[in-house]
Protein backbone atom coordinates (compact mmCIF):
# COMPACT_ATOMS: atom_id res chain seq x y z
CA UNK A 1 0.00 0.00 0.00
CA UNK A 2 1.13 3.58 -0.63
CA UNK A 3 2.28 6.10 1.97
CA UNK A 4 -1.02 7.88 1.36
CA UNK A 5 -2.94 4.83 2.58
CA UNK A 6 -1.11 4.77 5.91
CA UNK A 7 -1.23 8.53 6.25
CA UNK A 8 -4.97 8.56 5.60
CA UNK A 9 -5.56 6.20 8.50
CA UNK A 10 -3.41 8.39 10.72
CA UNK A 11 -5.33 11.52 9.69
CA UNK A 12 -8.62 9.90 10.65
CA UNK A 13 -7.34 8.55 13.95
CA UNK A 14 -5.63 11.75 15.03
CA UNK A 15 -8.72 13.85 14.39
CA UNK A 16 -11.17 11.78 16.40
CA UNK A 17 -12.10 13.36 19.70
CA UNK A 18 -11.97 11.46 22.96
CA UNK A 19 -15.74 10.89 22.88
CA UNK A 20 -15.74 9.58 19.30
CA UNK A 21 -16.63 12.57 17.09
CA UNK A 22 -14.61 13.37 13.98
CA UNK A 23 -13.36 16.85 13.15
CA UNK A 24 -14.34 17.46 9.53
CA UNK A 25 -11.10 19.38 8.90
CA UNK A 26 -8.71 20.40 11.69
CA UNK A 27 -7.30 23.42 9.85
CA UNK A 28 -10.47 24.94 8.36
CA UNK A 29 -12.42 27.09 10.85
CA UNK A 30 -15.82 26.54 9.22
CA UNK A 31 -15.41 22.76 9.51
CA UNK A 32 -14.71 22.52 13.23
CA UNK A 33 -17.74 20.31 13.75
CA UNK A 34 -18.82 16.71 13.24
CA UNK A 35 -21.31 15.84 10.50
CA UNK A 36 -23.23 12.58 10.76
CA UNK A 37 -22.90 11.91 7.02
CA UNK A 38 -19.17 12.63 6.75
CA UNK A 39 -18.50 10.89 10.04
CA UNK A 40 -20.29 7.74 8.95
CA UNK A 41 -18.04 7.31 5.93
CA UNK A 42 -14.98 8.12 8.03
CA UNK A 43 -16.05 5.42 10.49
CA UNK A 44 -16.75 3.04 7.61
CA UNK A 45 -13.25 3.62 6.24
CA UNK A 46 -11.83 2.73 9.65
CA UNK A 47 -14.01 -0.38 9.77
CA UNK A 48 -12.84 -1.39 6.30
CA UNK A 49 -9.20 -1.03 7.36
CA UNK A 50 -9.64 -3.01 10.57
CA UNK A 51 -9.86 -0.17 13.09
CA UNK A 52 -13.18 -1.26 14.52
CA UNK A 53 -12.91 0.28 17.97
CA UNK A 54 -12.48 3.77 16.52
CA UNK A 55 -15.53 3.23 14.33
CA UNK A 56 -17.50 1.92 17.29
CA UNK A 57 -16.67 5.03 19.31
CA UNK A 58 -18.15 7.20 16.58
CA UNK A 59 -21.42 5.27 16.59
CA UNK A 60 -21.51 5.51 20.38
CA UNK A 61 -21.10 9.29 20.03
CA UNK A 62 -23.99 9.43 17.55
CA UNK A 63 -26.08 7.37 19.96
CA UNK A 64 -25.49 9.97 22.68
CA UNK A 65 -26.22 12.82 20.27
CA UNK A 66 -29.54 11.42 19.11
CA UNK A 67 -30.70 10.46 22.57
CA UNK A 68 -30.05 14.07 23.49
CA UNK A 69 -32.49 15.13 20.76
CA UNK A 70 -35.40 12.99 21.98
CA UNK A 71 -37.34 16.00 23.26
CA UNK A 72 -37.03 17.80 19.91
CA UNK A 73 -38.28 14.72 18.09
CA UNK A 74 -41.20 14.55 20.51
CA UNK A 75 -42.12 18.17 19.81
CA UNK A 76 -41.92 17.51 16.08
CA UNK A 77 -44.36 14.62 16.48
CA UNK A 78 -46.80 16.98 18.20
CA UNK A 79 -46.43 19.75 15.60
CA UNK A 80 -46.86 17.29 12.76
CA UNK A 81 -50.00 15.87 14.35
CA UNK A 82 -51.71 19.23 14.91
CA UNK A 83 -50.78 20.69 11.51
CA UNK A 84 -48.57 23.48 12.87
CA UNK A 85 -46.20 25.34 10.56
CA UNK A 86 -42.84 23.59 10.51
CA UNK A 87 -39.59 25.56 10.65
CA UNK A 88 -36.03 24.42 9.93
CA UNK A 89 -35.18 24.69 13.61
CA UNK A 90 -37.84 22.08 14.43
CA UNK A 91 -35.67 19.41 12.82
CA UNK A 92 -32.44 17.74 13.83
CA UNK A 93 -29.27 19.40 12.55
CA UNK A 94 -26.79 17.91 10.11
CA UNK A 95 -23.77 18.75 12.28
CA UNK A 96 -23.00 18.96 15.97
CA UNK A 97 -20.37 20.32 18.29
CA UNK A 98 -17.92 17.73 19.50
CA UNK A 99 -19.67 17.58 22.86
CA UNK A 100 -22.83 16.48 21.04
CA UNK A 101 -24.75 19.71 21.46
CA UNK A 102 -26.88 21.03 18.60
CA UNK A 103 -25.78 24.26 16.97
CA UNK A 104 -28.15 27.17 16.74
CA UNK A 105 -26.74 29.41 14.03
CA UNK A 106 -27.45 30.62 10.51
CA UNK A 107 -25.90 27.63 8.74
CA UNK A 108 -28.30 25.74 6.44
CA UNK A 109 -28.65 22.81 8.78
CA UNK A 110 -31.88 20.99 7.96
CA UNK A 111 -30.49 17.99 6.08
CA UNK A 112 -31.76 14.45 6.33
CA UNK A 113 -29.07 12.45 4.53
CA UNK A 114 -26.82 12.05 7.57
CA UNK A 115 -29.50 10.23 9.53
CA UNK A 116 -29.97 7.63 6.83
CA UNK A 117 -26.21 7.34 6.38
CA UNK A 118 -25.58 6.63 10.06
CA UNK A 119 -28.16 3.83 10.09
CA UNK A 120 -26.41 2.31 7.07
CA UNK A 121 -22.98 2.68 8.67
CA UNK A 122 -24.13 1.16 11.94
CA UNK A 123 -25.55 -1.86 10.13
CA UNK A 124 -22.34 -2.24 8.14
CA UNK A 125 -20.32 -2.03 11.36
CA UNK A 126 -22.37 -4.82 12.90
CA UNK A 127 -21.85 -7.03 9.85
CA UNK A 128 -18.12 -6.30 9.59
CA UNK A 129 -17.50 -6.99 13.28
CA UNK A 130 -20.19 -9.62 13.87
CA UNK A 131 -21.18 -7.52 16.88
CA UNK A 132 -24.94 -7.56 16.77
CA UNK A 133 -25.24 -7.02 20.50
CA UNK A 134 -24.00 -3.49 19.80
CA UNK A 135 -27.19 -2.87 17.82
CA UNK A 136 -29.20 -3.82 20.89
CA UNK A 137 -27.22 -1.33 22.97
CA UNK A 138 -28.02 1.43 20.48
CA UNK A 139 -31.63 0.42 19.91
CA UNK A 140 -32.98 3.57 21.59
CA UNK A 141 -31.23 5.95 19.20
CA UNK A 142 -32.04 3.75 16.22
CA UNK A 143 -35.73 3.84 17.13
CA UNK A 144 -35.63 7.62 17.59
CA UNK A 145 -33.98 8.01 14.20
CA UNK A 146 -36.58 5.83 12.49
CA UNK A 147 -39.41 7.72 14.19
CA UNK A 148 -37.88 10.99 13.04
CA UNK A 149 -37.36 9.90 9.44
CA UNK A 150 -40.85 8.46 9.18
CA UNK A 151 -42.16 11.96 9.91
CA UNK A 152 -40.08 13.92 7.47
CA UNK A 153 -38.46 11.81 4.76
CA UNK A 154 -40.44 13.36 1.89
CA UNK A 155 -40.09 16.97 3.02
CA UNK A 156 -37.91 19.39 1.04
CA UNK A 157 -34.61 19.98 2.82
CA UNK A 158 -31.08 21.12 2.06
CA UNK A 159 -29.05 18.72 -0.03
CA UNK A 160 -25.67 17.26 0.88
CA UNK A 161 -24.03 20.48 -0.37
CA UNK A 162 -26.25 22.55 1.96
CA UNK A 163 -28.07 24.11 -0.97
CA UNK A 164 -31.58 24.27 -2.47
CA UNK A 165 -33.60 23.74 0.68
CA UNK A 166 -36.88 23.92 -1.25
CA UNK A 167 -36.20 20.72 -3.20
CA UNK A 168 -36.43 16.99 -2.56
CA UNK A 169 -33.09 15.45 -3.53
CA UNK A 170 -32.64 11.94 -4.94
CA UNK A 171 -29.26 11.58 -3.23
CA UNK A 172 -30.93 12.30 0.12
CA UNK A 173 -33.65 9.74 -0.60
CA UNK A 174 -30.93 7.21 -1.49
CA UNK A 175 -29.30 7.73 1.92
CA UNK A 176 -32.63 7.32 3.67
CA UNK A 177 -33.93 4.30 1.77
CA UNK A 178 -30.56 2.58 1.80
CA UNK A 179 -29.86 3.25 5.46
CA UNK A 180 -33.30 2.31 6.71
CA UNK A 181 -33.31 -0.86 4.61
CA UNK A 182 -29.91 -1.97 5.93
CA UNK A 183 -30.79 -1.43 9.58
CA UNK A 184 -34.08 -3.21 8.97
CA UNK A 185 -32.29 -6.16 7.41
CA UNK A 186 -29.81 -6.68 10.24
CA UNK A 187 -32.36 -6.17 13.01
CA UNK A 188 -35.30 -7.94 11.36
CA UNK A 189 -37.41 -4.79 11.66
CA UNK A 190 -40.21 -5.29 9.13
CA UNK A 191 -41.58 -1.80 9.68
CA UNK A 192 -38.20 -0.29 8.76
CA UNK A 193 -38.00 -2.47 5.67
CA UNK A 194 -41.48 -1.31 4.70
CA UNK A 195 -40.57 2.35 5.19
CA UNK A 196 -37.46 1.90 3.06
CA UNK A 197 -39.57 0.33 0.31
CA UNK A 198 -41.98 3.28 0.44
CA UNK A 199 -39.12 5.75 0.04
CA UNK A 200 -37.66 3.74 -2.82
CA UNK A 201 -41.02 3.75 -4.64
CA UNK A 202 -41.12 7.55 -4.34
CA UNK A 203 -37.53 7.70 -5.57
CA UNK A 204 -38.28 5.56 -8.61
CA UNK A 205 -41.37 7.63 -9.43
CA UNK A 206 -39.94 11.14 -9.15
CA UNK A 207 -36.13 10.92 -9.48
CA UNK A 208 -35.92 9.53 -13.02
CA UNK A 209 -36.33 11.35 -16.30
CA UNK A 210 -35.25 10.32 -19.79
CA UNK A 211 -33.86 7.08 -18.44
CA UNK A 212 -31.52 8.48 -15.76
CA UNK A 213 -31.52 10.06 -12.32
CA UNK A 214 -32.02 13.80 -11.89
CA UNK A 215 -30.52 16.36 -9.52
CA UNK A 216 -33.95 17.14 -8.01
CA UNK A 217 -37.13 15.10 -7.80
CA UNK A 218 -39.40 16.24 -10.64
CA UNK A 219 -43.17 16.56 -10.83
CA UNK A 220 -43.51 15.45 -7.23
CA UNK A 221 -46.84 16.00 -5.52
CA UNK A 222 -47.15 19.16 -3.49
CA UNK A 223 -47.34 18.46 0.19
CA UNK A 224 -46.22 19.81 3.48
CA UNK A 225 -43.24 22.13 3.37
CA UNK A 226 -40.83 23.72 5.81
CA UNK A 227 -40.52 27.45 6.40
CA UNK A 228 -36.82 28.10 5.91
CA UNK A 229 -35.92 30.92 8.25
CA UNK A 230 -32.15 30.43 8.08
CA UNK A 231 -30.43 33.77 7.66
CA UNK A 232 -27.96 32.25 5.26
CA UNK A 233 -29.94 30.06 2.89
CA UNK A 234 -27.69 28.76 0.14
CA UNK A 235 -29.33 29.42 -3.20
CA UNK A 236 -26.76 29.13 -6.00
CA UNK A 237 -27.98 29.31 -9.58
CA UNK A 238 -30.69 26.71 -10.03
CA UNK A 239 -29.78 24.23 -12.72
CA UNK A 240 -32.52 22.53 -14.65
CA UNK A 241 -34.14 19.94 -12.41
CA UNK A 242 -33.12 17.25 -14.84
CA UNK A 243 -29.43 18.10 -14.61
CA UNK A 244 -26.94 15.71 -13.06
CA UNK A 245 -25.14 15.81 -9.71
CA UNK A 246 -22.25 13.56 -8.70
CA UNK A 247 -23.98 12.68 -5.43
CA UNK A 248 -26.42 10.60 -7.50
CA UNK A 249 -23.72 7.92 -7.45
CA UNK A 250 -24.96 7.13 -3.93
CA UNK A 251 -28.06 5.46 -5.39
CA UNK A 252 -25.86 2.52 -6.34
CA UNK A 253 -22.70 2.73 -4.22
CA UNK A 254 -23.22 2.18 -1.40
CA UNK A 255 -26.97 2.40 -0.79
CA UNK A 256 -28.05 -0.13 -3.39
CA UNK A 257 -31.31 1.30 -4.67
CA UNK A 258 -30.03 0.52 -8.16
CA UNK A 259 -27.60 -2.22 -9.15
CA UNK A 260 -24.47 -1.00 -11.00
CA UNK A 261 -25.73 -2.53 -14.24
CA UNK A 262 -29.27 -1.15 -13.99
CA UNK A 263 -29.86 0.87 -17.18
CA UNK A 264 -30.95 3.92 -15.16
CA UNK A 265 -27.70 3.82 -13.18
CA UNK A 266 -25.59 3.20 -16.27
CA UNK A 267 -27.19 6.18 -18.01
CA UNK A 268 -26.69 8.33 -14.91
CA UNK A 269 -22.99 7.49 -14.69
CA UNK A 270 -22.59 8.18 -18.39
CA UNK A 271 -24.09 11.64 -17.81
CA UNK A 272 -21.71 12.21 -14.87
CA UNK A 273 -18.77 11.10 -17.01
CA UNK A 274 -19.74 13.53 -19.77
CA UNK A 275 -20.62 16.56 -17.68
CA UNK A 276 -18.62 16.28 -14.46
CA UNK A 277 -15.52 14.14 -15.05
CA UNK A 278 -12.77 16.43 -16.27
CA UNK A 279 -9.09 15.53 -16.53
CA UNK A 280 -9.54 12.68 -14.07
CA UNK A 281 -11.46 14.48 -11.30
CA UNK A 282 -15.20 14.67 -10.60
CA UNK A 283 -17.02 17.97 -10.03
CA UNK A 284 -20.13 18.29 -7.89
CA UNK A 285 -22.39 19.75 -10.60
CA UNK A 286 -21.97 21.95 -13.65
CA UNK A 287 -22.89 25.32 -12.11
CA UNK A 288 -20.92 24.82 -8.90
CA UNK A 289 -18.89 27.92 -7.98
CA UNK A 290 -17.75 27.03 -4.45
CA UNK A 291 -14.01 27.79 -4.56
CA UNK A 292 -14.45 28.02 -8.31
CA UNK A 293 -16.17 24.65 -8.59
CA UNK A 294 -13.15 22.38 -8.88
CA UNK A 295 -13.08 18.58 -8.85
CA UNK A 296 -13.61 16.88 -5.48
CA UNK A 297 -11.42 14.11 -4.08
CA UNK A 298 -14.26 12.26 -2.38
CA UNK A 299 -16.48 12.31 -5.47
CA UNK A 300 -13.70 10.95 -7.64
CA UNK A 301 -13.35 8.14 -5.09
CA UNK A 302 -17.10 7.63 -5.26
CA UNK A 303 -17.02 7.24 -9.01
CA UNK A 304 -14.20 4.73 -8.53
CA UNK A 305 -16.34 2.90 -5.96
CA UNK A 306 -19.09 2.58 -8.55
CA UNK A 307 -16.60 1.48 -11.22
CA UNK A 308 -15.27 -1.21 -8.88
CA UNK A 309 -18.74 -2.58 -8.22
CA UNK A 310 -19.47 -2.48 -11.94
CA UNK A 311 -16.30 -4.48 -12.69
CA UNK A 312 -14.64 -1.55 -14.45
CA UNK A 313 -11.33 -1.99 -12.65
CA UNK A 314 -9.08 0.03 -14.94
CA UNK A 315 -11.33 3.05 -14.55
CA UNK A 316 -11.39 2.54 -10.79
CA UNK A 317 -7.60 2.46 -10.75
CA UNK A 318 -7.53 5.67 -12.77
CA UNK A 319 -9.61 7.33 -10.06
CA UNK A 320 -7.17 6.08 -7.41
CA UNK A 321 -4.20 7.36 -9.37
CA UNK A 322 -5.76 10.78 -9.84
CA UNK A 323 -6.50 11.06 -6.12
CA UNK A 324 -2.95 10.11 -5.20
CA UNK A 325 -1.57 12.87 -7.42
CA UNK A 326 -3.62 15.45 -5.52
CA UNK A 327 -1.90 14.77 -2.18
CA UNK A 328 0.60 17.38 -1.02
CA UNK A 329 4.14 16.77 0.27
CA UNK A 330 2.70 15.78 3.67
CA UNK A 331 0.28 13.31 2.06
CA UNK A 332 -2.69 15.49 2.98
CA UNK A 333 -5.73 15.45 0.70
CA UNK A 334 -7.87 18.57 0.18
CA UNK A 335 -11.63 18.81 -0.21
CA UNK A 336 -11.27 19.84 -3.85
CA UNK A 337 -8.54 21.08 -6.15
CA UNK A 338 -8.13 24.49 -7.76
CA UNK A 339 -7.60 23.04 -11.24
CA UNK A 340 -10.13 22.83 -14.07
CA UNK A 341 -12.50 25.21 -12.32
CA UNK A 342 -16.06 25.73 -13.48
CA UNK A 343 -15.79 29.44 -12.68
CA UNK A 344 -12.24 30.67 -12.02
CA UNK A 345 -13.47 34.16 -11.10
CA UNK A 346 -15.25 32.82 -8.02
CA UNK A 347 -12.19 31.11 -6.54
CA UNK A 348 -10.46 34.05 -4.87
CA UNK A 349 -13.60 35.49 -3.23
CA UNK A 350 -14.02 32.20 -1.35
CA UNK A 351 -10.37 32.24 -0.32
CA UNK A 352 -10.81 35.79 0.94
CA UNK A 353 -13.91 34.78 2.89
CA UNK A 354 -12.88 31.43 4.36
CA UNK A 355 -9.19 30.86 3.67
CA UNK A 356 -7.58 28.29 1.42
CA UNK A 357 -9.37 25.07 0.46
CA UNK A 358 -9.93 22.76 3.44
CA UNK A 359 -7.00 20.35 3.94
CA UNK A 360 -6.68 17.70 5.22
CA UNK A 361 -10.34 16.85 4.77
CA UNK A 362 -11.14 13.67 6.67
CA UNK A 363 -13.93 12.70 4.29
CA UNK A 364 -11.49 12.83 1.36
CA UNK A 365 -9.01 10.56 3.14
CA UNK A 366 -11.84 8.22 4.17
CA UNK A 367 -13.15 7.84 0.64
CA UNK A 368 -9.65 7.19 -0.66
CA UNK A 369 -9.32 4.34 1.84
CA UNK A 370 -12.73 2.95 0.93
CA UNK A 371 -11.82 2.96 -2.76
CA UNK A 372 -8.51 1.21 -2.01
CA UNK A 373 -10.33 -1.49 -0.07
CA UNK A 374 -13.16 -1.81 -2.58
CA UNK A 375 -10.75 -2.15 -5.50
CA UNK A 376 -8.80 -4.88 -3.71
CA UNK A 377 -12.04 -6.65 -2.77
CA UNK A 378 -13.18 -6.66 -6.39
CA UNK A 379 -9.85 -8.05 -7.56
CA UNK A 380 -10.02 -10.84 -4.96
CA UNK A 381 -13.57 -11.73 -5.96
CA UNK A 382 -12.75 -11.83 -9.66
CA UNK A 383 -9.67 -13.95 -8.99
CA UNK A 384 -11.72 -16.41 -6.95
CA UNK A 385 -14.25 -16.73 -9.79
CA UNK A 386 -11.45 -17.68 -12.18
CA UNK A 387 -10.06 -20.44 -9.96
Amino acid sequence: MSNLYAKSITVLQENQTANGAFTACPSFPAYQYSWLRDGTFIAHALDRTGHHQAAKRFYQWVDTVIRGQAARIGRLVEKTADGSILFAEDFLPARYSFDGSALEDDWPNFQLDGYGAWLWGLAEHADLTNDYEFLTELNGSVRLTLDYLKLCWMLPCFDCWEEHGNQVHPSTLACLAGGIARIGQVTGDKAAIGLAAEIKRYFMRYAIKDGRLTKFCLDRPSGRSVSLTDARVNTPPLEAGGSVDASLLWASAPFGLLEPGDPVMVNTVQAIDRALLKAGGVHRYSLDTYYGGGPWILLTAWLGWYYSRAGRLEEARSCLTWIETQADADDFLPEQTARNLNDPASYQPWVDQRGTIAKPLLWSHAMYLILCEESQKTVREETAECI
